[in-house]
Protein backbone atom coordinates (compact mmCIF):
# COMPACT_ATOMS: atom_id res chain seq x y z
CA UNK A 1 0.00 0.00 0.00
CA UNK A 2 1.31 3.48 -0.84
CA UNK A 3 1.79 6.37 1.59
CA UNK A 4 -0.16 9.61 1.74
CA UNK A 5 2.13 12.15 2.04
CA UNK A 6 0.76 15.61 3.37
CA UNK A 7 2.26 19.04 2.74
CA UNK A 8 0.84 22.19 5.00
CA UNK A 9 1.43 25.48 2.88
CA UNK A 10 4.27 27.79 3.44
CA UNK A 11 4.05 30.74 5.47
CA UNK A 12 1.49 33.72 5.21
CA UNK A 13 0.98 36.78 6.86
CA UNK A 14 -1.65 35.50 9.06
CA UNK A 15 -0.47 32.37 9.84
CA UNK A 16 2.81 34.35 11.23
CA UNK A 17 0.56 36.50 13.24
CA UNK A 18 -1.24 33.84 14.70
CA UNK A 19 -4.38 34.89 12.78
CA UNK A 20 -7.21 32.13 11.69
CA UNK A 21 -6.99 31.53 8.08
CA UNK A 22 -9.62 29.73 6.35
CA UNK A 23 -11.41 30.93 3.50
CA UNK A 24 -9.35 34.69 3.31
CA UNK A 25 -7.30 33.69 0.09
CA UNK A 26 -3.74 35.01 0.84
CA UNK A 27 -0.39 34.28 -0.96
CA UNK A 28 2.49 32.90 0.48
CA UNK A 29 5.38 35.51 2.42
CA UNK A 30 8.46 35.10 0.37
CA UNK A 31 9.90 33.17 3.30
CA UNK A 32 7.22 31.01 2.54
CA UNK A 33 7.79 30.72 -1.08
CA UNK A 34 11.40 29.56 0.21
CA UNK A 35 10.63 27.23 2.56
CA UNK A 36 8.14 25.45 0.22
CA UNK A 37 10.51 25.53 -2.77
CA UNK A 38 12.88 23.50 -0.14
CA UNK A 39 10.40 20.67 -0.03
CA UNK A 40 11.22 19.88 -3.96
CA UNK A 41 14.10 17.71 -2.30
CA UNK A 42 11.69 15.26 -0.06
CA UNK A 43 9.07 15.68 -2.65
CA UNK A 44 11.46 14.23 -5.27
CA UNK A 45 12.61 11.27 -3.76
CA UNK A 46 8.45 9.94 -3.44
CA UNK A 47 6.90 8.11 -5.73
CA UNK A 48 4.06 10.31 -6.42
CA UNK A 49 1.48 8.33 -8.03
CA UNK A 50 -1.40 11.50 -7.71
CA UNK A 51 -1.40 14.89 -5.85
CA UNK A 52 -4.36 16.92 -4.77
CA UNK A 53 -4.61 20.78 -3.51
CA UNK A 54 -6.68 22.75 -1.62
CA UNK A 55 -8.00 25.06 -4.13
CA UNK A 56 -6.27 28.41 -1.86
CA UNK A 57 -3.78 30.21 -3.63
CA UNK A 58 -1.61 29.31 -0.83
CA UNK A 59 -1.56 25.59 -1.23
CA UNK A 60 -1.92 25.71 -4.84
CA UNK A 61 1.91 27.84 -4.89
CA UNK A 62 3.40 25.51 -2.30
CA UNK A 63 2.07 22.40 -4.23
CA UNK A 64 3.74 24.39 -7.57
CA UNK A 65 7.30 25.08 -6.05
CA UNK A 66 7.37 21.37 -4.48
CA UNK A 67 7.40 19.47 -7.91
CA UNK A 68 3.61 19.21 -7.64
CA UNK A 69 2.21 21.23 -10.10
CA UNK A 70 -0.21 18.70 -11.81
CA UNK A 71 -2.08 18.86 -8.38
CA UNK A 72 -5.61 18.91 -8.92
CA UNK A 73 -7.58 21.00 -7.07
CA UNK A 74 -9.66 19.25 -4.18
CA UNK A 75 -12.43 21.66 -2.48
CA UNK A 76 -12.73 19.68 0.41
CA UNK A 77 -9.22 20.51 1.07
CA UNK A 78 -9.90 23.14 1.83
CA UNK A 79 -9.42 24.74 5.71
CA UNK A 80 -11.35 24.94 7.69
CA UNK A 81 -14.25 27.70 7.59
CA UNK A 82 -13.99 29.74 10.71
CA UNK A 83 -16.85 31.68 10.29
CA UNK A 84 -16.66 35.09 12.84
CA UNK A 85 -13.13 34.29 13.70
CA UNK A 86 -11.80 34.56 10.36
CA UNK A 87 -8.70 36.95 10.47
CA UNK A 88 -8.40 37.01 14.38
CA UNK A 89 -6.25 35.08 16.67
CA UNK A 90 -7.11 32.95 20.06
CA UNK A 91 -6.04 36.01 22.16
CA UNK A 92 -8.47 38.40 20.55
CA UNK A 93 -10.88 35.74 20.43
CA UNK A 94 -10.10 35.12 23.98
CA UNK A 95 -11.20 38.92 24.93
CA UNK A 96 -14.82 37.99 24.48
CA UNK A 97 -14.91 34.24 25.26
CA UNK A 98 -12.59 33.28 27.98
CA UNK A 99 -10.75 29.92 27.99
CA UNK A 100 -12.33 29.68 24.15
CA UNK A 101 -10.96 26.57 22.57
CA UNK A 102 -11.15 25.94 19.17
CA UNK A 103 -11.32 21.90 19.14
CA UNK A 104 -13.92 22.08 21.73
CA UNK A 105 -16.00 25.28 21.58
CA UNK A 106 -15.87 25.77 17.69
CA UNK A 107 -16.93 29.11 15.83
CA UNK A 108 -19.77 31.44 15.71
CA UNK A 109 -21.22 32.10 12.20
CA UNK A 110 -19.51 35.21 10.04
CA UNK A 111 -20.84 36.71 6.77
CA UNK A 112 -21.76 35.48 3.22
CA UNK A 113 -18.20 34.25 2.64
CA UNK A 114 -17.59 32.50 6.11
CA UNK A 115 -20.81 31.12 7.75
CA UNK A 116 -18.38 29.31 9.57
CA UNK A 117 -18.36 24.74 10.18
CA UNK A 118 -18.82 22.62 12.74
CA UNK A 119 -16.18 20.22 13.62
CA UNK A 120 -18.28 17.58 12.07
CA UNK A 121 -18.25 19.24 8.80
CA UNK A 122 -15.08 19.24 8.48
CA UNK A 123 -14.64 15.79 9.26
CA UNK A 124 -17.30 14.87 6.56
CA UNK A 125 -15.08 16.96 4.07
CA UNK A 126 -11.89 15.02 4.84
CA UNK A 127 -13.83 11.56 5.18
CA UNK A 128 -14.64 12.16 1.26
CA UNK A 129 -10.68 12.44 0.60
CA UNK A 130 -10.04 9.55 2.24
CA UNK A 131 -12.95 7.81 0.39
CA UNK A 132 -11.30 8.79 -2.93
CA UNK A 133 -7.48 8.24 -2.37
CA UNK A 134 -7.57 4.84 -0.59
CA UNK A 135 -8.42 3.32 -4.04
CA UNK A 136 -5.12 5.07 -5.04
CA UNK A 137 -3.03 3.95 -1.93
CA UNK A 138 -4.05 0.53 -2.91
CA UNK A 139 -2.43 0.35 -6.40
CA UNK A 140 1.23 -0.63 -6.61
CA UNK A 141 4.01 1.85 -7.10
CA UNK A 142 3.03 5.07 -5.70
CA UNK A 143 1.85 7.24 -2.83
CA UNK A 144 -0.71 10.07 -3.05
CA UNK A 145 0.13 13.27 -1.76
CA UNK A 146 -1.99 15.91 -0.44
CA UNK A 147 -1.15 19.60 0.04
CA UNK A 148 -3.24 21.95 2.22
CA UNK A 149 -3.45 23.77 5.44
CA UNK A 150 -2.95 22.73 9.33
CA UNK A 151 -6.35 22.32 10.79
CA UNK A 152 -7.85 20.62 7.89
CA UNK A 153 -4.50 17.92 7.95
CA UNK A 154 -4.81 17.29 11.43
CA UNK A 155 -8.29 16.29 11.35
CA UNK A 156 -7.69 14.14 8.20
CA UNK A 157 -4.88 12.81 9.93
CA UNK A 158 -7.29 11.59 13.26
CA UNK A 159 -9.79 10.50 10.44
CA UNK A 160 -7.07 7.92 9.07
CA UNK A 161 -6.38 6.44 12.68
CA UNK A 162 -9.68 6.54 13.25
CA UNK A 163 -10.51 8.81 15.81
CA UNK A 164 -13.28 11.73 16.04
CA UNK A 165 -12.21 14.33 14.11
CA UNK A 166 -11.20 16.41 17.62
CA UNK A 167 -8.61 14.28 17.60
CA UNK A 168 -6.79 16.42 15.60
CA UNK A 169 -5.99 18.33 18.83
CA UNK A 170 -2.98 15.98 19.34
CA UNK A 171 -1.16 16.77 16.65
CA UNK A 172 0.74 20.06 16.00
CA UNK A 173 1.62 20.64 12.26
CA UNK A 174 3.69 23.76 11.41
CA UNK A 175 3.92 25.68 8.02
CA UNK A 176 6.05 24.30 5.58
CA UNK A 177 6.64 20.74 6.42
CA UNK A 178 5.71 17.25 5.14
CA UNK A 179 4.26 14.23 6.96
CA UNK A 180 3.84 10.83 5.90
CA UNK A 181 0.61 8.81 6.73
CA UNK A 182 0.86 4.79 6.11
CA UNK A 183 0.30 1.43 7.65
CA UNK A 184 1.97 -1.25 9.68
CA UNK A 185 0.65 -4.89 9.31
CA UNK A 186 -2.42 -3.10 7.92
CA UNK A 187 -3.38 -0.84 10.68
CA UNK A 188 -2.74 2.77 9.92
CA UNK A 189 -0.58 5.04 11.72
CA UNK A 190 1.61 8.04 11.60
CA UNK A 191 4.67 7.16 9.51
CA UNK A 192 6.76 11.05 9.87
CA UNK A 193 5.36 14.16 11.40
CA UNK A 194 5.83 17.85 10.83
CA UNK A 195 9.18 17.19 9.63
CA UNK A 196 10.66 20.47 8.36
CA UNK A 197 11.59 21.56 4.70
CA UNK A 198 15.53 20.19 4.14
Amino acid sequence: MGQLILLRHGETEWSLAGRHTGRTDISLTPHGETVAAQLAGAVSRLRIRAAFTSPAKRAVRTAELAGLGSAQPDPDLWEWDYGGYEGRTTQEIQVNRPGWYLWRDGVIPGDAAHPGESIAQVGARVDAVLSRVRPLLAEPDGDVALVAHGHVLRVLTARWLGLEPAGGRLFSLDTGTISTLGTEHDEPVIATWNVPAA
